[in-house]
């Protein structure tokens, strides 16, 4: 039963969309047995042979029994005999320039492969040392070694944590590839398991890490957008197809803990939430948390994304420069003394001297139903333009082997602006509005390493936001400005201490002051509401984390107490993570936590600043809005084998002291203020194959989103982000100098309330149903994403890359609202998502 309607939800309203997709799937089915091919050993040697030019000498009942899974795609004889080591356990040795020959290893002889956990790359020249015998890791971080029986391996190099490897995690059919932790990550325990695509893992405590400079393609993208890349994973979703307005299962996107190399950030779009404001050519890697939070994080009731950029001091300048259907950007990363370095990012809009189709398709994208599309009859809008940019920078000083300072800083601006034209007493009248949102923050953290396994950090950073209109009524020759600035300043001191191999602690400070100021001013008649409120919150916290010399078991255990000073409340928040792998396959996960937070985004009216971007932050006050706490706990399973991944994760998750302001209502409730809390139960589940350069996924995620409003006439309802089931198909395909990437998206529609049929108005008033009793049509894209390089030299590459959004043009109503018309009839209006919607790309690189 359940299959079929799973089924059901799969193919609902999307047979076209499946047909489309299904000649690339079969290709992608057909490659796969053509770049991975099942063979025996003698028939690879034939092959190689044939291709680089090469001779095997080997004994025929060595290898006469033997058939591997083998890649034909090399790029030098040197990686093709890495992969033979690594599936056939025999010894390759190169005799002169084309003689290879073949030998097996005795029965006590072991090999494997180390890597870096952090990076995932071989270690080269560490040393392997089992009882009296030694070795050390090649270029590929592959190593053999004779293991008496019972005796351990001990893995030791510099600038790496020290390991114990028992006899029984190596295998006999094959070779066994083991992790080392970096000592200046050491005390972060790190375990990095491939989740989704290649740079897109899933680490020991559950979150999610992607690595930027190892990621591939993804559908419809033409570069790494951060906040888009991450709506790819399970429980994760964006129901108004915005980055801004990210929903971490199934809550609102002001309960997301957004830092910028830990600076808070309280803007996170450009063309007001369409692409994400973060450089992505600086963002290296991205923390994605949905549960188990770190206990030194606050806010986020929902979950957290936090960015970073490169905190290696590199020695080569290098850098690009890159322009799109949208923007210009470029991006440079140069040394500036022996142990230091310079890297800066920055992009602007081309709608300054050019206003593409693509731009043309944003636009009117962000402009529906606003007074920037649709003004009075008698007025006229001209002269419409936007633009945006953004500039990053990050300083890094090794002040000495144990010393190091980072300087960052950012700016991220949008502004929208037009005239306002009408006929007036038989005289033309212009008047202009504007609207503009703009961050700048800078932060400072300085790390002092006492020895491999202590280390004190000090973090300070400031950031500011502000959003401004200003709203220009022609006819009654009044302006109306409006203001929403946020400034927050904190500073974080910690201490990490590990205390074997096994247990390390973290522990630590912070102070955040936040102080939040709107502005409502009428020139005429006068009218002028200013309203500052600043929120001082103190906190402590510990972390004690364990890690099984084996690497079976990982747990985190931590503790947050915070103190908020105008409200004289005390808050202690517990945090847990655990890891268990259950056997080479399967792994057991299961985290909770409890957060809270003290800003929020409402929205009063749906026309304010200029209905474009009408949300504006508040603090908690204790009274209208109060602070907001949440609980989480969740259990999951992952099982991963020949290149097969299944992930199933179910959570439970309260959230209390959400107001009806914030929640986005659009029909029923959009004007009441009430206090109340939801509570989400829901499943993520991702299933996962990669062979040879392919990989393909299915992720869906089902919730059940209830809101509960004591204050309200019906108390219990489905939430306006009860998005109850979700569905991502996609595929990439990587070879050489190529990348492709197709997918499918699905969801269900969003949560909405209709007039009741026949009696809409009544009294002037919207006669609504009851409230998120009926749901919009069901959300469906299909995207496509191409990248090829054209140029590959020494110090120099060329790049180009397309994309498609919404092949099919597929129309998605995303948002519908009423009003009352001046006859006092009803008048519907509804949002639609993107169409069909091309980008493109071309990126010069100088390495």
């Amino acid at each position: 039963m359940i299959s079929r309607v799973l089924m059901k939800l799969l193919f609902q309203n999307a047979r076209n969309s499946v047909l489309l997709l299904f000649a690339f799937f079969l290709g992608t089915l057909y490659a796969l047995g053509q770049d991975v091919q099942s063979l025996p050993l003698p028939t690879v040697f034939k092959n190689l042979e044939k291709e680089y030019n090469i001779q095997f000498n080997y004994a025929v009942q060595d290898i006469n029994t033997l058939q591997i899974e083998f890649s034909t795609n090399h790029l030098t004889i040197e990686q093709a005999l890495q992969e033979l080591r690594l599936k056939t356990k025999l010894r390759y040795n190169r005799v002169g320039t084309s003689i290879i020959t073949v030998s097996n290893y005795g029965a006590s002889t072991f090999c494997g492969t180390l890597l870096d956990t952090a990076t995932g790359n071989p270690v080269t020249g560490a040393t392997i040392i089992s009882g009296q015998t030694s070795t050390t890791t090649d270029s590929f971080g592959f190593f053999t070694i004779d293991i008496k029986e019972n005796e351990p391996v001990k893995v030791s190099s510099v600038a790496y944590e020290t390991r114990v490897i028992p006899l029984s995690d190596f295998k006999k059919e094959n070779c066994s590839s083991f992790f080392v932790i970096p000592t200046s990550i050491a005390l972060e325990n790190i375990t990095l398991t491939t989740y989704l695509v290649e740079g897109l893992d899933k680490i020991n405590d559950g979150s999610i890490a992607i690595n930027f400079d190892e990621f591939t393609l993804l559908p419809g993208l033409i570069e790494n957008d951060v906040l888009q890349t991450t709506q790819a994973l399970p429980g994760i979703t964006s129901t108004d197809e915005t980055v801004s307005n990210i929903n971490i299962r199934g809550g609102a996107n002001d309960q997301n803990l957004i830092l910028w190399d830990n600076i808070k950030m309280y803007q996170t779009g450009h063309f007001f939430g369409l692409i994400s404001a973060f450089n992505p050519q600086i963002t290296q890697r991205v923390t994605i948390v949905k549960n188990g939070t770190s206990a030194q994080y606050t806010d986020g009731t929902s979950g957290t994304l936090a960015m970073f950029t490169d905190d290696k001091v590199t020695q080569n300048t290098h850098g690009n420069i890159a322009i799109n259907f949208l923007s210009a950007e470029g991006f440079i990363d140069l040394p500036t003394g022996k142990h230091s370095s310079l890297q800066v990012a920055g992009r602007h809009s081309l709608s300054d001297f050019l206003r593409t189709p693509t731009y043309d398709t944003y636009f009117d994208r962000i402009s529906q139903n606003t007074e920037v599309e649709n003004n009075e009859a008698s007025i006229i809008n001209a002269d419409q333009s936007f633009s945006f940019y953004d500039t990053s920078l990050r300083w890094i000083y090794n002040i000495s082997p144990k010393d190091r300072l980072q300087l960052n800083f950012i700016v991220i601006g949008n502004s929208l602006d037009f005239n306002e034209s009408a006929l007036i007493n038989n005289m033309d009248r212009t008047r202009a509005s504007l609207l503009t949102q703009n961050s700048i923050a800078g932060g400072v953290d300085y790390k002092r390493k006492w020895s491999d396994t202590s280390a004190s950090t000090i973090q300070l950073y400031e950031t500011d936001y502000t959003l401004r209109a200003r709203n220009a009524n022609v006819l009654e020759n009044q302006r109306f400005l409006q203001e929403n600035i946020v400034s927050e300043t904190s500073i974080r001191l910690s201490h990490e201490l590990g205390f074997n191999e096994r247990w390390n602690l973290l522990g630590g400070y912070q102070f955040v002051e936040t102080g939040v100021t709107n502005l409502d001013d009428v020139d005429d008649p006068f009218f002028r509401r200013k309203i500052s409120e600043v929120v001082r919150e103190h906190a402590l916290f510990a972390q004690a984390g364990f890690s099984s010399l084996s690497q079976k078991t990982n747990l985190s255990l931590g503790m947050r107490y915070n103190y908020i000073e105008k409200f004289q409340k005390s808050l202690i928040e517990p945090r847990i993570s655990l890891r268990q792998k259950l056997s080479s396959a399967l792994t057991l996960q299961a985290q909770a936590e409890m957060k809270h937070q003290n800003t929020s985004q409402v929205i009063n009216f749906q026309n304010d600043f200029l209905g474009i971007e009408k949300r504006r932050w508040r603090l908690a006050d204790g009274i209208e809005i109060p602070v907001m706490e949440s609980a989480q706990a969740s259990l999951g399973v992952a099982f991963e084998k020949k290149g097969w991944l299944a992930d199933v994760t179910g959570y439970f998750k309260a959230v209390e002291g959400i107001t009806a302001q914030s929640q986005g209502f659009e029909t029923k409730y959009e004007f009441q203020k009430a206090i109340g809390n939801y509570d989400v139960l829901g499943v993520d589940v991702l299933l996962r194959k990669r062979s040879g350069d392919f990989t393909s996924w299915l992720s869906y995620g089902f919730m059940d989103n209830t809101y509960h409003f004591d204050s309200l006439p019906e108390n219990t309802f489905p939430s306006n982000y009860d998005i109850t089931h979700a569905v991502t198909l996609g595929t990439t395909y990587a070879i050489d100098r190529l990348k492709l990437s197709a997918g499918w998206n699905w969801r269900s529609g969003k949560p909405t309330t209709f007039p009741v049929i026949g009696e809409p108005v009544v009294s002037g008033t919207i006669n609504f149903q009851d409230v998120n009793s009926d749901r919009l049509a069901s959300y469906m894209r299909v995207d496509f994403s191409a990248n090829y390089t054209l140029v590959t030299q020494a110090n120099f590459k060329l790049e180009l890359g397309a994309s498609l959004w919404n092949v099919t043009n597929q129309e998605n109503v995303i948002a519908n609202f009423f009003r009352v018309s001046n006859n006092n009839t009803l008048a519907s209006f509804s949002q639609e998502s993107l169409g069909t919607t091309v980008n493109g790309v071309i990126r010069m690189s100088f390495l």
